[in-house]
């Protein structure tokens, strides 16, 4: 690879070409991807768009975006998910969405029997509050399902895969992501906070929880130290469970805080996945894994 430029002043050219676009790319990667969120945000309060339908826009685009990008800047090559892979992930990203209408379902329910009245403030100070209370909420959930027992084997089910890539971001048991996502948004429902903060929280946290997860080689550098990022989450998704911290997938604040971030510059896990695969089935083992938090762990001598 040292003697590519010696192919000839035209290949040579190409070549460092294609090097320096790459290297912007890991540097623009995520500007561009928190942009396009900004734009989403002031475009559909300005035209009045659905809500609704520009969340799931968005998770689209965001899941292209990135996938896009993993071919061009991957972190790991052997991270790439097979056709098989694929076919697994998309039935499991079905699950997450269940999981996520189970959470919205609830909290309506919850909140609307609550006594309400809002918070009054301007989205300029609604804004901050709401992310870094979604963002502590998050972190807690996430925190506690490594600790629990039984929310890990429920939560368990997305450490399973020994890739870590945008596509298997949604490889996840149904009450998992309802649990989670209900933590956090009753947080944010009983604060009160207004429909256009929650929306852009919303856009924040698709940017966040799908860009963490990416197969990518990229560079945040000291905003590492504020944002979660694939250098640190891909930490999480250790092996060794003396680096597996970076509980938050949105802000890193808290595992500053709370003493779980473990990130430096140029450090990568060795493996990711679980300590011990035998203690989980397989992720192509959908019914399995789905009965797992109901399954007797096996007894030792």
């Amino acid at each position: 690879m040292e003697n590519r430029p010696e192919m000839g002043s035209i290949s040579a050219k190409s070549w460092a070409m294609g090097t320096a676009s790459r290297e912007v790319l890991r540097h623009i990667a995520y500007p561009v991807l928190a942009l396009s969120a900004a734009w989403l945000f002031t475009s559909t309060l300005r035209y009045g768009w659905d809500r609704g339908e520009a969340v799931q826009f968005f998770l689209v685009g965001v899941i292209l975006y990135l996938a896009a990008l993993e071919r061009v800047i991957p972190h790991r090559t052997d991270w790439h998910p097979s056709l098989r892979e694929l076919c697994w992930y998309a039935v499991y990203f079905g699950f997450t969405m269940a999981g996520a209408v189970l959470a919205q379902a609830a909290v309506a329910f919850v909140v609307a029997a609550a006594p309400g009245g809002g918070l009054g403030l301007a989205l300029w100070v609604q804004a901050p509050v709401a992310l870094l209370a979604s963002s502590l909420a998050g972190y807690l959930a996430h925190r506690f399902a490594h600790t629990n027992r039984w929310l890990w084997k429920v939560h368990g089910i997305h450490h399973v895969p020994g890739k870590v890539n945008v596509a298997n971001n949604g490889v996840n048991h149904v009450l998992d992501v309802a649990f989670k996502q209900g933590v956090v948004q009753l947080s944010l429902g009983f604060l009160g906070f207004s429909p256009d903060c929650l929306f852009a929280v919303a856009l924040f946290t698709i940017v966040q929880g799908y860009f963490v997860h990416a197969n990518i080689d990229v560079r945040l550098g000291p905003f590492n130290h504020v944002l979660a990022s694939p250098e640190q989450h891909r930490l999480h998704h250790s092996t060794d469970v003396d680096e597996a911290g970076h509980y938050g997938v949105d802000l890193s604040v808290w595992d500053r805080l709370f003493g779980s971030f473990t990130w430096r510059p140029a450090r990568r896990p060795a493996s990711a996945g679980v300590q011990d695969p035998t203690a989980f089935p397989e992720t192509g083992a959908v019914l399995a894994s789905l009965l797992h938090p109901w399954r007797r762990a096996a007894r030792t001598a």
